[in-house]
């Protein structure tokens, strides 16, 4: 079996390449690079219009108003079960 994967499979390229160092940027050159990059990713965004924005906003407000209430209301409740208690015990 070892003299068939010596006969069949082709040679295998055993030259050891030696590989250049590669240097890491300096700290300006890196935070350059970042921002370039960075900045290449902001055009890839699809910005909302202003209209979708006033809209999603709107949205957003009355979502957290509405969960304001909600829990105002739990908790005036949660309150009045304490007070009871309270009474009822002591």
């Amino acid at each position: 079996m070892a003299e068939d994967k010596k006969k069949g499979a082709p040679a295998k390229n055993t030259t050891n390449a030696v590989k250049k160092e590669e240097k890491k940027p300096g700290f300006f050159k890196r935070i350059g690079i970042w921002f370039r990059k960075m900045r290449s990713e902001l055009k890839k965004v699809v910005w909302p219009t202003p209209k979708q924005l006033a809209t999603n906003t709107g949205v957003a407000l009355v979502v957290m108003a509405v969960a304001a209430v909600v829990l105002w209301g739990f908790d005036e409740i949660a309150g009045l079960v304490v007070n009871v208690i309270f009474e009822l015990a002591g």
